[in-house]
């Protein structure tokens, strides 16, 4: 296992936390973090005992406050374009094999927000702040935030946010669609652990496909996404957990999926 000087993983059973440990920093997420994210990603796939990855920040009052200032302030225009950006990150994250969550826990402001974003799922809990500030600064968000953000809570909500940098809770977050799901603080961990064997109770193949068939048809037209679901579909329709699945609910009993 590689060591990671700005993140903790953390396994529990098929469970891995991305844990984000710069909490004297608001668990800030300068380059070296992102890197060491695709590290710890890269690690995560090839290994076989995890089927559910989640992200969170060290400590209660921080998920991730963002990109860190000191580097953002000597960007220049062709840094946009260098590889290993935080959009780049994200669209990794968004793309990943396994299922993601977001277990958000206090702060989640500009890339922060856009990490979380990036995931499938997102668990917050009761004092989470959301927030786009990055026109504060003369800049957008540039992580997707103008994309995904749109994309979950709508346009209307999306603009509202950027344009005025509005901060919301977790609560607000829920009523709009970023969150689905919002606890007290103490719940938060128990929540997101039992979203996560929600989806390691169902078949691993079959998670991994569907995750690809809504991304895909999300980003095409509806005739394309019908013909990648059923394709997808076809790809399960020859597998062994197929057979195990619909064997064991006859049969009244769990399942056993081996991945085949």
């Amino acid at each position: 296992m590689q060591n990671y000087q700005n993140l903790e993983i953390n396994r529990k059973g098929r469970l891995a936390y991305i844990v984000i440990n710069r909490p004297e920093l608001r668990n800030a997420l300068n380059f070296e973090t992102l890197q060491e994210i695709v590290a710890a990603l890269n690690e995560l796939k090839g290994d076989d005992s995890v089927g559910v990855v989640v992200f969170t920040g060290k400590g209660e009052k921080s998920f991730a406050a963002g990109a860190d200032i000191s580097q953002l302030k000597l960007k220049t225009a062709l840094d946009v374009f260098k590889p290993g950006g935080m959009q780049e990150v994200y669209d990794l994250i968004e793309m990943y094999d396994k299922p993601t969550i977001a277990m958000v826990n206090g702060f989640a402001l500009g890339g922060g927000c856009e990490l979380a974003l990036a995931c499938d799922i997102r668990v917050a809990s009761a004092n989470a702040k959301f927030g786009l500030p990055e026109l504060n600064l003369a800049i957008i968000p540039s992580a997707g935030g103008t994309q995904r953000l749109a994309r979950v809570v709508g346009k209307g909500k999306a603009l509202e946010m950027i344009l005025t940098g509005k901060m919301i809770d977790g609560e607000v977050a829920y009523r709009i669609g970023l969150v689905s799901e919002v606890v007290a603080p103490e719940e938060l961990v128990a929540k997101t652990e039992e979203v996560a064997d929600k989806i390691l109770a169902k078949g691993p193949l079959a998670v991994k496909l569907a995750k690809l068939a809504v991304l895909t048809g999300f980003e095409t037209d509806q005739r394309t996404g019908l013909l990648v679901e059923k394709l997808a579909q076809a790809v399960l329709f020859s597998t062994e957990d197929k057979n195990e699945g619909t064997s064991a609910f006859l049969e009244k009993r769990k399942p056993e999926f081996a991945s085949k």
